[in-house]
């Protein structure tokens, strides 16, 4: 496919064992086209997880490059700190349209990782501003994640993400995350019994406690796990009666994947603190943002010089104009098309396929899906749920073989993940089902078990 061989290779890939990468078969990205990838042998992919969960309306969206195209030839880069630009002032203005009023205040970062450091330290700040500082601790579910800087990484679950990093980081209090497939608290039926802990640590603790930071409805990277209904509304009722403020992480959940444009709104919970990225600008180009009510904002602002109340944090590119030009043009699909409308027939189409396909399947223990956000969870015995061990790379041997059925997919262990543009065609969500099938009788044949007719 002309990719360089492991000598020729420079890039350290992220999230990636380099030796595996260099012994595997290699798929070397020359452009993109709706809701493919295509290879530099002129191969076609569909796209299956945007991109890592980024790519919203597709590839090469004529109004999105239209507008990049456009804001390049006239404003490339031009600071936020002490000064100001039209195009982040509108970006700000058309995003408020679509989130509730109380959040009005958007402070602008490059990704979501650092997108997630500032609410942070917001977070705490808000209260040391307030004469509380006192309320300095965070609280965090089971098996989170919430990026890769030192903050956010502290509140992510203890795991290969964490530990290694220990030094570095800070503790959080943990409390039990909705995993129903594997819940320890539920019988044969939720009863958000995961949600009692979170109640009684706010009580008795909420003193010291600065907030609770959650991915809304689906913690992405944890595997595709999905809350019941009722879950975040809970927590945020809980927030709120012990004096916590609530972080809501839509970085992953952002912009019509799980259905609604922000998982927020799936339940009318209005977070103290959002954070948003990712699809932000289509997914074209980096850029994030920590959106806080006015209330915390309010905590800030100090006329006086040199003031210890101010929120000393920022980045070079905050706010860049080419990037925020993509994200109006971005917002502009969603307003002039009926995006969400379709995300919700594709997410019904999706799960009747998933459900046919491989809801029997002897090595697939559970799917999870919420929108466009799927997760399928690969075990070695469906009937104990027995897991198999991480060194046989089920998940990733599994994906490497849909690349024959022309599907790209990124799984999270033992977890495939479908998590395509909103754009998807019917056509395409069947390749994707059918190149896994594929993949599972491949691996099933080399495990010496049956396969299930793909």
């Amino acid at each position: 496919m002309g990719e360089p061989s492991s000598s020729e290779q420079k890039i350290w890939h992220p999230f990636t064992q380099m030796a595996r990468f260099d012994a595997d078969p290699q798929v070397v990205v020359a452009s993109g086209e709706g809701n493919h990838l295509i290879g530099t042998d002129g191969k076609r992919y569909v796209d299956a997880v945007s991109s890592m969960w980024a790519i919203v309306h597709g590839h090469s969206h004529p109004h999105i490059v239209e507008a990049i195209q456009r804001q390049a030839a006239t404003l490339q880069h031009s600071t936020l700190l002490g000064a100001t630009h039209s195009v982040a002032e509108e970006l700000a203005n058309r995003l408020s349209k679509h989130l509730p009023p109380e959040l009005s205040r958007f402070f602008f970062s490059g990704d979501g990782a650092s997108a997630v450091e500032v609410a942070l330290k917001m977070a705490i700040q808000y209260w040391a501003n307030k004469g509380q500082p006192e309320k300095q601790l965070i609280v965090s579910l089971d098996m989170a994640y919430h990026g890769d800087t030192a903050g956010a990484v502290s509140v992510g679950g203890v795991g290969r993400f964490r530990d290694s990093y220990g030094p570095l980081l800070f503790e959080p209090l943990r409390i039990p995350n909705p995993y129903a497939y594997r819940c320890d608290l539920c019988a044969s039926e939720c009863t958000l019994a995961c949600l009692d802990p979170i109640e009684e640590l706010l009580k008795t603790r909420g003193h010291e406690i600065a907030a609770v930071i959650v991915e809304p409805r689906v913690q992405a990277a944890a595997g595709m796990i999905v809350a019941p209904e009722g879950h975040l509304a809970r927590v945020a009722q809980s927030c709120a009666r012990h004096g916590v403020l609530l972080i809501a992480d839509e970085i992953a959940t952002g912009f019509g994947k799980t259905g609604a444009m922000f998982a927020c709104d799936l339940e009318w919970v209005t977070p103290d603190i959002m954070t948003i990225g990712k699809g932000m600008t289509g997914g074209y180009l980096p850029m994030s943002a920590t959106i806080a009510k006015d209330e915390i904002y309010q905590a800030f602002y100090d006329q006086t010089y040199g003031s210890a109340s101010t929120l000393y944090h920022g980045h070079t590119f905050a706010g860049n104009p080419i990037c925020a030009a993509a994200a109006i043009a971005n917002l502009d699909v969603f307003e002039e098309s009926p995006v969400l409308e379709r995300v919700l027939e594709r997410s019904s189409f999706l799960r009747t396929l998933l459900q046919e396909n491989f809801g029997g399947h002897p090595l697939v223990g559970d799917i999870r899906q919420q929108g466009l956000m799927a997760g399928i969870e690969l075990v070695r015995d469906a009937s104990n749920k027995t897991p198999f061990d991480s060194s046989e790379g089920i998940g990733a041997r599994v994906s490497l073989a849909a690349r024959d059925r022309g599907v790209l997919l990124r799984p999270l262990g033992d977890v495939l993940v479908v998590m395509p543009p909103l754009s998807i065609e019917e056509d395409q969500l069947i390749q994707i089902v059918d190149s896994i099938g594929y993949g599972l009788d491949k691996v099933a044949k080399e495990l010496g078990g049956p396969k299930s007719g793909h």
